[in-house]
């Protein structure tokens, strides 16, 4: 699989390039990368995790099929409460629903998957699982540009931990004060710790 080669860049162009690679993935590579995912989040320590933060995938932009991870999740650690995002695209703002399972989903107008009847969650979470669409080595994320999970971030302390199908980037060169840093990476070969 040809990985991404990006030397320094800007966000708008790393967004760009990312999401041309990802549309360009076959079905079997975009299953097996999956699969790897999965095996590598299998291995983070959940002994002191109650409630999980995950988003949802668009399938259509091949992003990371996080329902594998919610399902495993589900079978072996029933004791962690699932919370899922709902975007709010005036206030650029997120709401956060208990998980209720698939047929409580229904796509938005951009594609997006929402929780209808989930329960909003206003306590502590403990673990976030964050969509990107690339990664740099001092972990910081390129997201779709809304801002939504930097908002979101900024006021809780829970480990974050980004979701990538390729390997991180040199250097993303625009990061500003609103970034907010990944603690963990995990990409289909590893778990990087920043």
């Amino acid at each position: 699989m040809k990985s991404i080669t990006f030397v320094i860049m800007l966000k708008a162009e790393i967004r760009k390039q990312a999401l041309k690679d990802r549309l360009i993935l076959n079905d079997l590579t975009y299953q097996e990368l999956n699969k790897s995912l999965l095996n590598q989040f299998k291995t983070l320590d959940f002994s002191k995790i109650k409630t999980l933060h995950i988003f949802l995938p668009i399938t259509e932009k091949r992003e990371p099929n996080t329902f594998l991870l919610i399902d495993w999740i589900s079978q072996n650690h029933p004791e962690i409460k699932i919370i899922v995002p709902k975007a709010d695209f005036e206030t650029a703002l997120m709401t956060h629903h208990e998980y209720l399972g698939e047929e409580d989903l229904k796509k938005n107008l951009y594609h997006i998957l929402e929780p209808q009847k989930g329960n909003l969650h206003e306590g502590e979470i403990d673990m976030v699982i964050i969509p990107l669409l690339a990664f740099d080595k001092q972990g910081y994320r390129v997201g779709y540009g809304k801002g939504f999970y930097d908002r979101f971030l900024e006021g809780i302390n829970a480990q974050k931990i980004g979701l990538s199908l390729y390997p991180a980037i040199e250097k993303i060169d625009d990061v500003n004060e609103h970034d907010i840093k990944l603690d963990f990476c995990i990409t289909p070969t590893e778990i990087i710790k920043f």
